[in-house]
């Protein structure tokens, strides 16, 4: 007799980790809770061997506060699975038990690895897309705190003088600049001179966070060479290219299109009725990822080609714009995951030595 399934859930945590084992006819055999740390995901690779049966592992953040949990348990042969929040809440509202806890979380991600087990991407260790996913990551914040710098300072300047933008420079690297040696004169008003200094520091400060970003766009470029295949699609530059493989590289080969499209979110959601045929939105995926096609639907509608005349099809079948662009966006996943299947490398054997 074959060894029956165990899928276990994982609710992860910024500082614990909460378990929940069920067997193949979804009853509870165990639970575990620890430490987010190193003694911590031992203690959970031992707590696993002791279940009797084939394991497979869910756990809801994998790529973030569970993402040292699942390295480990990759690196030690197992199977694990990255599951989507929106999916696992999806399971807490259609469960006969309602409610909000640490283990009723983990016990939901352990339904969706039991039923859903074959669409989930499954965890590998990839090193180079574990760096590129930093390095995205943390450019993507550097940004929005360039942002947030960049409309601090115009707030200053405007306050200082409501027409500086008639002799301030762009707030370029060499406006920046300029701005920091003007606010260097000397000046008879203390208001005057308290608003300077505040835009010589806004404006250091922002010199500074340009040329990380830059910096940061550099190194993602120079990792992105070898998944320059990506931008033979209209809309992906190297530097997106960089992006998509940090969060494609992090999961083993996708088995097709509609797996892609369903771990970006893309798949539209059948919502017909009385004959009428409709798709919604689905809100399930990873949101970074669909966010990131969306701008590349936007990049080629931009210019005539295929895409604009997709578009201007379905709006004469009678779809509205919103509709015709998520239409799009699954036609750019299936180009993303031909052309990735080109840049990734067949998967490789799991050992313990294979991820440290």
């Amino acid at each position: 007799m074959s060894s029956q399934v165990i899928s276990i859930g994982v609710d992860a945590h910024k500082s614990l980790h909460v378990g929940v084992a069920l067997n193949d006819a979804g009853q509870r055999i165990g639970e575990w809770s620890g430490a987010n740390s190193v003694s911590g995901w031992q203690g959970f690779l031992e707590w696993l061997k002791q279940l009797d049966g084939v394991r497979q592992v869910g756990i809801e953040g994998a790529g973030s506060y569970g993402r040292g949990l699942a390295v480990s348990l990759v690196a030690a042969g197992e199977v694990v699975y990255d599951v989507n929040s929106r999916l696992t809440a999806l399971g807490r509202r259609h469960a006969l038990r309602r409610g909000k806890s640490d283990r009723l979380d983990a016990q939901a991600v352990a339904e969706a690895v039991r039923r859903e087990s074959d669409a989930l991407p499954r965890v590998v260790c990839n090193d180079d897309a574990r760096i590129l996913s930093h390095l995205c990551e943390e450019r993507e914040a550097l940004t929005h705190e360039a942002t947030r710098v960049r409309n601090r300072l115009h707030a200053v300047l405007l306050e200082l003088d409501p027409e500086y933008k008639q002799w301030a420079s762009p707030l370029s690297t060499k406006g920046l600049s300029a701005l920091q040696e003007l606010a260097t004169t000397p000046e008879d008003d203390s208001l005057a001179q308290a608003l300077k200094a505040s835009v010589r520091r806004h404006a250091t400060h922002l010199a500074m966070l340009t040329r990380d970003i830059d910096q940061l766009a550099k190194e993602i470029e120079t990792r992105a060479q070898p998944y320059t295949a990506l931008t033979e699609i209209t809309g992906i530059a190297l530097l997106t290219a960089g992006t998509l493989a940090g969060i494609l590289g992090s999961h083993a080969p996708f088995q097709s299109d509609a797996q892609l499209a369903a771990y970006a979110g893309v798949a539209p959601l059948e919502a017909s009725s009385a004959g009428n045929g409709r798709h919604r939105l689905s809100r399930l995926g990873n949101r970074r990822l669909n966010a990131i096609i969306y701008r590349i639907a936007l990049a080629q509608l931009r210019h005539p080609g295929k895409a604009r005349t997709y578009l201007e099809k379905k709006l004469s079948e009678g779809h509205t714009k919103k509709e015709a662009i998520r239409s799009l966006k699954r036609f750019i996943v299936r180009a993303i995951w031909q052309q990735w299947k080109r840049c990734a490398p067949p998967p490789e054997p799991v050992t313990s030595e294979a991820c440290p």
